[in-house]
């Protein structure tokens, strides 16, 4: 059974079918939601059916990927075609801070929040032109297998690149139980905190037994779902208010009738008269941007620490490894940026026709300027306040709703919006199994690549290298669980939002590996004390930013709060590395004809399949 979901022959010639046929079948089912919605079925059991279905059927493939093949279960057999392994690249890169929180962000932060859509987009400008097929070329399994190998085998040059891409993805994987959470918490209707581990065990069904493999196909059929489940109700609100069927095109004309709204509400001048723990009021206007220069420094600063960020994260970076050759994984790029492209280019409208809705006295759905006693008769609002998202009061006493009197959880805006909109609740059950879709591929993801990197790094080449290939992927197996679980725990706690905790992971990822990947494929010159300087600085002077502005109360220097404290990590970084280098001996020369190597566009990968 395992070998019908392998990677050879007739299966990978008939992926187009086989995924045509998923697709159709997913369409019907949503078919069948909408006709049981018709027949009176519950709003609550159409969205468990919803997240039930697509989740038994991630299981299941993978299930049917279980592999005990080294390379299978670390870089799935290296047979992934380019256009697949880009579904399965931007489902990996459509996170819940993607498809959950950026359009939240963006509703709530307006202009400044599109500098994740566009530091996010561009990094894979930086993964295409600088990195990926030369990685690919080289043959590793991980990032640190790159590292500890390309600079001369060193235990602790390998030990300090795992420490780093442990912290960072381990960051990145909160984040996206903490997503899985919220649409469990909605649609099973349970505590937030119970939620998480409901949307652990999912996780885990799709990546324990068969690594790369099980990930990459369950990713592809994720994309499927969450790229449905993200268009159809920009579409729907789009044609509903008189915009057309194509948002992305049509958001400016919303974007000039929600400016004028906001002023009527007084977005930006009625502050609220308290705080709630947990949810935040609208008070930021939408199209405010670039005001003085702080504000465009701090976008210009996000938008480097995303797109440096984005090139140094070890989940994305290892799906450039399953590739058959270093052409396709130069193509996979390309492909991977059209996917992502889809989903990026309509979050802004989504943002802004949502934030119509709410705002929009002539819409059936607006609520704002109408009595509170009907707001709060409304189910949306009923539901999403029994688990803690969304809150209403009446500071003023005077039974009407003010801009400053309703209060939201960003990272439900997505998953409201349907039902904000008043769209059938089929619609709302799409977007949580898009939503989940989004958070598990990139959850596994991240699992993996940690898993991988302790398993094939850290235990078989430092600690036992006689290990063989069964204890190798026990060990594996087992990882996924701790970690799996840490990161439930974690998420729990809810340090901070979905968007700060993947904000932070990136921050992480590009102080300690950016400049120590991208110069040992540039710079042959480049040797073990310096990259061990430049991870250990930057990883290290990151971090005590971090902690210093966002946990001991220091001021920010220049406008460089806790979402960007890469800017301060990259340069030390830098040139920590350089100074190191220059400093020491350089590589011996079979080292630096292997980096020369690398960057020859054909050939024979350096590493070969022995690795």
């Amino acid at each position: 059974m395992a070998q019908s979901f392998g990677m050879k022959g007739s299966f990978i010639e008939n992926l187009p079918k086989i995924y045509g046929l998923y697709t159709g079948g997913f369409v019907v089912f949503i078919g069948l939601m909408a006709v049981l919605e018709q027949m009176g079925v519950t709003a609550d059991t159409i969205g468990i059916l919803f997240v039930a279905f697509t989740v038994v059927i991630y299981a299941a493939i993978g299930w049917l990927s279980r592999t005990m093949q080294v390379d299978a279960y670390y870089v799935a057999g290296r047979q992934v075609p380019a256009v697949f392994n880009g579904m399965a690249t931007a489902a990996d890169w459509m996170s819940g801070a993607s498809f959950v929180a950026m359009a939240g962000g963006i509703y709530f932060g307006g202009y400044g929040y599109l500098a994740f859509v566009v530091g996010w987009t561009g990094g894979y400008v930086l993964v295409a032109s600088l990195m990926a097929p030369y990685l690919r070329k080289f043959g590793c399994y991980t990032v640190p297998d790159f590292i500890g190998t390309r600079y001369g085998g060193g235990k602790f040059v390998r030990f300090c690149a795992i420490v780093v891409l442990v912290v960072a993805s381990f960051t990145y994987v909160t984040a996206q139980i903490n997503a899985t959470g919220t649409i469990a918490s909605r649609a099973l209707q349970i505590p937030f905190e119970v939620g998480v581990w409901f949307g652990l065990l999912g996780i885990l069904l799709c990546s324990m037994l068969g690594g790369m493999r099980a990930v990459t196909w369950t990713q592809v059929a994720q994309y499927i779902v969450l790229i449905i489940a993200y268009l159809a109700p920009v579409i729907w609100m789009s044609n509903a208010q008189g915009f057309g069927v194509i948002p992305q095109f049509a958001y400016g004309d919303a974007v000039s009738r929600l400016t004028d709204l906001e002023a009527m509400h007084q977005v930006g001048t009625l502050k609220p008269v308290e705080a709630i723990a947990g949810v935040s009021a609208l008070t930021v206007p939408h199209s405010v941007a670039g005001a003085d220069w702080l504000s465009n420094w701090k976008f210009a600063t996000l938008v480097l620490c995303m797109m440096a960020g984005t090139a140094s994260l070890p989940h994305i970076l290892m799906r450039y490894f399953t590739t058959p050759s270093v052409r396709a994984a130069r193509q996979s790029v390309a492909w991977s940026l059209f996917f992502i492209f889809l989903l990026y280019f309509t979050a802004p409208a989504l943002a802004t026709f949502t934030k119509l809705q709410v705002l929009d006295p002539n819409l059936a759905t607006g609520i704002i300027g109408k009595s509170i006693d009907d707001v709060m008769a409304l189910e949306w609002i009923q539901k999403w306040q029994n688990v803690e998202f969304l809150k209403v009061v009446d500071s003023n006493g005077d039974g009407i709703l003010q801009i400053n009197e309703f209060f939201m959880r960003g990272d439900i805006v997505v998953l409201a919006t349907p039902e904000i909109a008043g769209l059938p609740y089929v619609i709302s059950g799409l977007v949580a199994a898009g939503g989940m879709a989004a958070a598990m591929s990139t959850a596994d993801g991240l699992l993996l690549a940690i898993a991988n990197a302790l398993s094939h790094d850290l235990f078989y080449k430092i600690i036992n290298p006689k290990a063989d290939t069964r204890t190798r992927l026990i060990v594996a197996r087992i990882l996924l669980l701790a970690i799996g679980a840490a990161g439930a725990f974690v998420a729990s706690l809810r340090l901070t939002s979905i968007l700060g905790a993947v904000a932070w992971a990136f921050d992480f990822a590009c102080s300690g590996l950016f400049f120590p990947i991208v110069l040992g494929i540039w710079w042959k010159r480049a040797n073990t004390a310096g990259a061990v300087a430049g991870m250990i600085a930057g990883f290290g002077a990151g971090t005590w930013y971090l902690y210093m502005v966002h946990f001991a109360g220091m001021t920010p220097w220049i406008g460089i709060d806790h979402l960007r404290f890469g800017i301060i990590g990259m340069p030390v970084s830098l040139i920590a590395m350089v100074v190191v280098t220059l400093m020491t001996k350089e590589p011996d020369a079979e080292t630096q004809a292997m980096v020369d190597e690398i960057r020859v566009p054909r050939g024979e990968t350096i590493l070969g399949s022995s690795h």
